[in-house]
């Protein structure tokens, strides 16, 4: 079974091409390979390439490599022709386990074994997507990315009970290799680790909301004018180490190890009911103030290039390698 070294993938397929898949595809095309595409969903071709002509300035504007092209896309018309043309999969289909299962042992049977399938999950484990594999379980891995993956480097990599060492590694260097910075996973746990952290966030958001505690705008404005800030330049971590001055983070634990035990925080969801999704959806429109999706999408991506820019500019003249 010949591999190619993951820094010498050329083709990668991407399945399933909705809001993640697309901006996989982006991501791919920009790192100057080839990509093809399947979905079976209507109009998803077109859909595709909309979305391609729409973000690929933004594209432009981060910086191509060598040979990058939206020309480089097409598309196969078949499952098979998928699996039969590509070096790597990424998988990026909608969260219905069932289905993922079911899609899963289709690929099995139809993609070379030397094909590494990666899934896009949010949630799901290998394990259990893989439950019903019969032949080269040991390919599939789950590729976690933020999104959208075009933009954002964080991408999580988590092996099944029957995914091997050496396909988890191969994931990670291939996903370094194309610009992605990698957490690899020592063990599966549902939602991996940036959901697992977002979602705490927003549960907490939700009961403020609900309890008329604070508003929407208040919410947002806590967390982008707040740590949000912080967060862009170090973890969550490092950032309570500096929190406990010079005596880092020990002297944090040990100030606040009471106050750990206070209720500070409510993990369990609230009731969604008709009345907070209104007061979610109607905070998110008076913040919008008019601008349309794709508004805002140019905006997130603008802002997120030059804060990237300048940490990479501030960190290559430092020396900083985190």
């Amino acid at each position: 079974m010949l591999r190619p070294l993951p820094s010498a993938v050329k083709t990668v397929g991407v399945l399933g091409t909705g809001v993640i898949g697309g901006a996989w595809a982006l991501h791919f095309l920009r790192m100057g390979m080839d990509v093809v595409a399947y979905d079976p969903g209507p109009q998803a071709e077109e859909k595709l390439l909309a979305m391609v002509d729409h973000i690929w300035p933004t594209m432009v504007q981060l910086g191509l490599r060598e040979g990058a092209s939206p020309e480089r896309l097409r598309f196969a018309s078949s499952l098979a022709q998928l699996a039969n043309s590509v070096e790597v999969i990424q998988e990026s289909t909608p969260e219905n386990l069932s289905a993922k299962q079911a899609l899963f042992a289709e690929l099995d049977r139809l993609a070379p074994p030397q094909v590494v399938i990666i899934s896009s999950t949010s949630g799901f484990a290998m394990t259990t997507m893989a439950a019903q594999l019969q032949q080269h379980p040991e390919r599939f891995v789950v590729g976690h990315p933020f999104n959208p993956p075009y933009l954002v480097p964080f991408c999580e990599v988590c092996g099944g009970q029957r995914t091997s060492q050496e396909v988890v590694d191969w994931t990670t260097a291939f996903y370094e290799a194309i610009e992605k910075k990698v957490a690899k996973m020592e063990r599966e746990l549902p939602g991996f680790i940036g959901n697992r952290l977002q979602e705490a966030l927003w549960r907490e958001a939700l009961h403020m909301v609900a309890n008329n505690e604070c508003s929407v705008e208040d919410i947002d404005k806590a967390i982008a004018y707040g740590p949000g800030l912080r967060w862009a330049i170090m973890g969550h971590c490092l950032t309570y180490h500096l929190g406990g001055g010079q005596g880092g983070m020990a002297h944090l634990l040990d100030h606040f190890e009471e106050s750990l035990k206070e209720p500070w925080t409510r993990l369990e969801a609230p009731a969604l009911t008709p009345a907070l999704k209104e007061a979610m959806v109607n905070g998110c429109l008076n913040q919008a103030q008019g601008a349309s999706i794709n508004d805002l999408i140019r905006e997130r991506d603008d802002c997120l290039i030059r804060i990237m820019q300048t940490l990479k500019e501030y960190r290559e003249e430092k020396g900083i390698q985190r």
